[in-house]
């Protein structure tokens, strides 16, 4: 069995919940390797629909280990819940490991970013208010605590009362804040250290082993190419790196282990969250592609908020595709565009008098205006396909275009949000 991994190849939002579930059925291990509960991935199953923003998205298998690495920020209230609502649904208990090396989401954090967004008011970066960015920041920062230390009282204090000196005074003096005393948080800590204590292990250990063993592992990356830090539209990025390089650090494997890496991305483009967007769509036409999109349309998994929609763009997916080092793509939601005369495809951004086919730097981007090339719609219901060459020629001409634009070959188009609703190629 070889290690795949499964990224976005665009803003996040485009089906890798779904992926990740469906190739989770092959699989031994499914593990997250970066980010928080600050987005969610949608799966659908014979059990019903499900938003998990904490879990693996193998947590549906009963007989796959689902693993939290050292490289994702974990929200421990958000971990419990969602292990709660499995339960009461009538889920098995899954097979849980997480990693004694990661590091928790504090309230502070948490209290930090929705105060930092209020305050930008009109130039904030879109943020779930989740405390992504200052978990990060802190953790880069050496002030973050490990799950470790959760469980060594006099330590933690310690650490707490260290991490609280410059925040109390950045709560206080600009924000108006009441300070932060250890106590009020001590006892909740070792609530939850209590609550997590039997999910922990050294899980690096744990998938060396499964790796040597030759054993599936499927490691589940968290929102898209766009959103990373190094080579998105920065500022109007995530707070970890969201790309395949990174599996390897924030899952604890060896970069040469990682021998397929799947990019997921739409029929059409969608994100949640602020930053240029340049085949953005406005008004009525975005409203009907929002309303159809996905099982409920196009609305954050974590926020509520719609999503801005788009129609599909060549030159972003590109550019996601390559630096995520992708092997091949999943193409998700193609069925939504059923509904279409025909369909514009984003192959070049116009800019200072001049058409670009590559992706732009974040200055540029905020001025350019799509070009179009457009494609013959299908005008029928797609969504029980199971073959390729079922597939009306107009649909199977849009695969076929983007495919040749994007350089790497689509593999798995889904055509419907449940895990049966799969086309391979």
């Amino acid at each position: 069995m070889t290690i795949t991994a499964i990224v976005g190849a665009n803003w996040g939002d485009e089906g890798k919940g779904k992926m990740t579930d469906v190739m989770a059925a092959d699989s031994s291990y499914v593990v997250r390797y970066q980010g928080g509960s600050n987005a969610g991935h949608t799966i659908i199953n014979p059990f019903g629909k499900f938003a998990l923003r904490m879990l693996p998205s193998g947590v549906f298998y009963p007989n796959v280990v689902n693993v939290i690495g050292p490289g994702v920020a974990v929200d421990i209230d958000v971990l419990l819940q969602e292990l709660e609502s499995l339960t009461v649904r009538g889920i098995p208990s899954p097979q849980l490991r997480i990693s004694e090396r990661a590091q928790i989401v504090l309230p502070v954090h948490r209290m930090l970013d929705e105060l930092e967004e209020n305050r930008l008011g009109t130039r904030s970066f879109g943020s779930t208010k989740r405390g992504i960015a200052p978990f990060y920041a802190d953790k880069y920062a050496k002030l973050g605590i490990q799950i470790s230390e959760l469980f060594a009282e006099d330590h933690l204090r310690e650490r707490l009362e260290h991490l609280l000196e410059s925040k109390n005074i950045v709560l206080e003096h600009l924000y108006g804040q009441s300070c932060i005393k250890v106590e009020d948080w001590l006892s909740k800590l070792s609530e939850q250290a209590e609550a997590i204590a039997p999910y922990l292990c050294d899980t690096t250990s744990l998938l060396h082993k499964a790796y040597r063993n030759g054993e599936g592992i499927l490691l589940e990356g968290q929102l898209g190419a766009l959103r990373d830090p190094d080579h998105g539209i920065y500022p109007f990025t995530t707070s970890s790196s969201t790309l395949a390089g990174y599996a390897s650090v924030g899952a604890g494997l060896p970069p040469y282990a990682i021998e397929k890496i799947v990019a997921v991305t739409k029929a059409y483009s969608s994100c949640v969250g602020a930053g240029p967007f340049v085949a953005e769509l406005e008004g009525e036409e975005a409203e009907k592609l929002r309303s159809r999109g996905g099982d409920a349309g196009e609305y954050g998994v974590v926020t509520g908020r719609p999503r801005r929609v788009g129609w599909f763009d060549a030159v972003a997916t590109r550019y996601g595709c390559r630096i995520q080092g992708a092997t091949s793509v999943a193409l998700t939601n193609l069925d939504v565009l059923g509904y279409l005369d025909e369909i514009p495809i984003c192959v070049g951004y116009e800019t200072e008098g001049e058409v670009a086919d590559e992706f732009l730097f974040p200055q540029k981007l905020s001025s350019a205006k799509p070009v179009y090339k457009r494609l013959p719609g299908w005008k029928s219901d797609i969504s029980q396909v199971t073959k390729m060459e079922d597939l009306p020629e107009a649909a199977r001409g849009y695969v076929e275009f983007i495919e040749s634009e994007i350089g790497v070959a689509i593999t798995t188009v889904s055509v419907g949000p449940s895990r049966e609703q799969i086309i391979l190629r």
